[in-house]
């Protein structure tokens, strides 16, 4: 089943236009979105769009680039999970990235900054940085 998409806008003043047409064309058909999820082999499939372009859809992602703003370097890393999606909160549950999703990855959280679903990458800008432990200390245990 085809999406179709409306080219129907709006009045200045609000109010509804009526469809200059009263039947669906094919070029008015649209795409159901590609639901980027985490996973441990990367897939990606492209697609050719209205006017001959490309379009690279990312499926599945293992990582990510990551741009450190302290040392202006970027890092390819492994994607941990998806912390938050403001696109949708059942996304965050359901592990999808989107472009503004913030994803744990092995240096820190990121907050993404490319569509993953139309670029096929996923860059992001690191937020917060991982606290590294210091090695050969043990922590004490309090007792209260």
């Amino acid at each position: 089943m085809s999406v179709y998409h409306k080219p129907l806008k709006r009045k200045p003043s609000g109010g509804r236009r009526k469809p200059h047409r009263k039947h669906k064309k094919k070029c008015h058909i649209g795409r159901p979105p590609t639901m980027t999820t985490i996973g441990d082999t990367e897939k990606r499939k492209k697609i050719r769009t209205k006017g001959g372009g490309l379009k690279i859809r990312l499926y599945v992602a293992t990582y990510a680039n990551v741009l450190d703003p302290g040392t202006k370097q970027y890092k390819k890393v492994r994607i941990l999970r998806v912390v938050e999606n403001a696109a949708n909160r059942e996304f965050t549950r359901m592990q999808i990235i989107t472009k503004g999703a913030i994803i744990e990855t092995e240096i820190g959280l990121a907050k993404v900054t490319s569509r993953p679903g139309q670029d096929g990458v996923i860059n992001a800008i690191l937020i917060k940085r991982k606290e590294k432990k210091p090695a050969g200390k043990a922590e004490k245990a309090t007792s209260s």
